[in-house]
């Protein structure tokens, strides 16, 4: 996985294209729908605590929706309706599939200079920041049926995810989400610190992590082993696709260390 130098500089998916993407969008949605027949609709969700697999399966049907009524330029207001309609479907997987296949193809219609909603920070252009973001939840979420099948959170090696897409997932959650609050977080509660994140196997991206109480997290793509490196408070590393599960809480069911326990209650997104 290499990335050139404007690919570090500039906001973005890493060399990963809306095709790609779309590819990447279409496996999980296929993962998330066979995992959630097999495990059945009452199962429970091990990596959602609360959650059956007929919350998991309406919850991204209703966004699937939600996101192509955006690459169509007709956004819906309460996207909340759209999930009770799922509920109420005599058959709630095959609703998720015709949303899935709805927003693949409005994926394909968009122009590629759509003008519409785009909410994280450093976001690329509307029609790839879509792709991207729907690529990840749904992969995600098919990493959370997985686990409803399997009865525990389903490990790194047992998922079918690409490590150019992990990396892609893990750039997206440190550049674009955990930035957006305002609010600092620090690992000790009071000083201040860097955290380096390295995805080996070939990956000529890291990512320098600013953490602070008294102001909100920055994130800058550097070169591992470059003088940004050098001089750091905690270095977290792990194949792509472990890392990407990890900062995304969807690791072992207990965290491996303290800087995992931490990051799951103080910075990881829950959605």
């Amino acid at each position: 996985m290499t990335f050139d130098d404007d690919a570090l500089r500039t906001p973005g998916p890493l060399g990963v294209s809306v095709d790609g993407l779309g590819d990447a969008l279409g496996a999980a949605s296929t993962v998330l729908r066979a995992n959630s027949m097999a495990a059945g609709l009452d199962a429970p969700v091990p990596t959602c605590p609360g959650w059956t697999v007929l919350d998991l399966v309406a919850h991204q049907g209703m966004v699937h929706r939600w996101a192509a009524s955006h690459l169509r330029g007709r956004p819906v207001d309460q996207p909340e309706q759209l999930e009770v309609e799922g509920r109420a479907s005599p058959d709630v997987l095959g609703w998720f599939d015709e949303g899935a296949t709805g927003l693949l193809q409005a994926i394909v219609d968009a122009p590629d200079d759509l003008e519409a909603l785009v909410f994280l920070k450093d976001a690329p252009p509307p029609r790839l920041f879509w792709t991207r973001r729907q690529c990840h939840e749904t992969t995600i979420h098919a990493v959370d049926a997985l686990g409803a099948r399997l009865g525990r959170p389903a490990r790194a090696e047992e998922t079918w995810i690409a490590p150019e897409v992990a990396v892609d997932g893990i750039d997206e959650l440190l550049v674009g989400f955990v930035t957006r609050s305002r609010k600092g977080a620090s690992p000790d509660g009071s000083t201040d610190s860097t955290l380096l994140l390295v995805a080996p196997d070939g990956c000529d991206v890291a990512w320098l992590v600013d953490l602070a109480t008294g102001r909100p997290v920055a994130t800058r793509r550097v070169r591992p082993g470059s003088p940004d490196t050098k001089d750091v408070d905690q270095v977290w590393t792990g194949r792509p696709v472990e890392l990407y599960l990890r900062l995304w809480s969807r690791g072992a069911a207990e965290p491996v260390d303290d800087l995992e326990r931490w990051w799951r209650e103080s910075i990881s997104v829950t959605w």
